[in-house]
């Protein structure tokens, strides 16, 4: 599953008084003590196609096994970017895998592929178990709730690379879907565009938020303008919702031509991603907009328009439907906040968003 640094222990023939490899700085029985503490985590995950345990040098997956007769292979990696900073800063770690993996996963679903594998790095300048653990368990946590398994990952300690207390995160999530259920489908003018609601800021724009933050002169221990009983630290680090389950089964039905995960770039740079040349997803603004982008805004004197463009600004995944009320249906069975947030009209050139955001816009 995991390791420290690949490379030999030192010989057993050396000198008492040489250097050894916890002197500079790797420390091998923390590593192999992370691996057995997140093997249950791990093994929680298991789902059908899954081949063998951990501990091997590959995860071997079994795609007819999982159901699959024609199936086309879905791949995707990210990262959590700048929200790791607030993770480290408050010791608050146990979210940061949920954000990691929903920003994969997310990825699958929008292309008609169900997650089927996970796979994570995490690299430190010198491990701390527990810290180490807690990330683990959310990443572990993630995939269960997108149905996909935790196969492996590498756990790197770099002395030298990184300061200390400071870690990064990648992960690496493989998808399927029987090769003619692919999204996007043909999509028409009069086709309408639902919005899912996000949980927040997600995992995109931090390097923002983290400036609007520091001129507000607030502490990460001071209580949230906008989210009552909880800690600024606590408020934004709320994990980045993840959506498989109510998309698959909406898919599943045959109700979705097409759907974009709003990330950097918000609506703007995502929708336009799914749509053909010669449309335009026209949008108004009268979905939910949580109260964290209205303070953010305010704070940080930062435009509607750039906050259109940064943020998800409460639409965490846009969906292009012929049916919208079936599909609210659906959806809300699912547990969704649905809002219907603008339609697809006929335009000239690449395909483009157009909203006009009210003046004072979010509040």
């Amino acid at each position: 599953m995991t390791s420290a640094d690949h490379q030999d222990a030192h010989p057993a023939s050396k000198p008492s008084s040489g250097l050894d490899y916890r002197a500079a700085g790797v420390d091998i029985e923390a590593g192999d003590a992370l691996v057995e503490m997140i093997k249950p985590l791990a093994t929680a995950t298991s789902r059908s196609g899954i081949m063998g345990g951990l501990g091997g040098f590959g995860a071997l997956f079994d795609l007819k096994a999982a159901g699959f007769t024609d199936p086309v292979l879905v791949s995707t990696t990210d990262g959590v970017g700048t929200k790791l900073k607030i993770a480290i800063e408050t010791g608050l770690h146990d979210t940061v895998g949920i954000d990691l993996v929903a920003m994969c996963v997310n990825d699958l679903v929008v292309q008609g592929a169900e997650p089927l594998f996970f796979l994570d790095y995490f690299a430190t300048g010198k491990l701390s178990v527990e810290q180490a653990r807690a990330v683990i368990a959310g990443i572990a946590s993630g995939c269960h709730e997108a149905g996909c398994a935790l196969v492996g990952g590498e756990t790197a300690e770099m002395p030298g690379m990184y300061a200390e207390g400071d870690y990064d995160l990648a992960g690496f999530s493989v998808g399927a879907a029987e090769r003619g259920n692919l999204l996007p489908r043909p999509i028409a003018v009069g086709d309408y565009i639902l919005g899912l609601a996000s949980a927040g800021v997600h995992s995109n724009g931090f390097s923002l938020v983290r400036r609007v933050v520091q001129a507000s002169g607030l502490r990460w221990t001071d209580p949230a303008p906008f989210a009552p009983n909880q800690t600024l630290g606590q408020a934004l680090m709320t994990p980045t919702r993840i959506y498989v389950r109510s998309m698959l089964a909406l898919h599943r039905a045959g109700l979705l031509k097409a759907a974009a995960h709003i990330t950097g770039g918000g609506l703007p740079g995502n929708l336009p991603r799914v749509l053909p040349d010669g449309t335009v997803a026209a949008l108004t603004t009268t979905w939910p907009v949580p109260s964290v982008f209205g303070w953010l805004a305010r704070t940080g004197g930062v435009e509607a328009t750039e906050m259109l463009r940064v943020f998800n600004c409460g639409v965490g995944m846009a969906l292009v439907v012929s049916d919208p009320d079936a599909a609210i249906r659906l959806l809300e069975a699912e547990g969704e906040a649905v809002s219907r947030i603008g339609v697809i009209e006929a335009a000239e050139g690449p395909a483009s968003v157009r909203v006009q955001p009210p003046v004072g816009w979010p509040t």
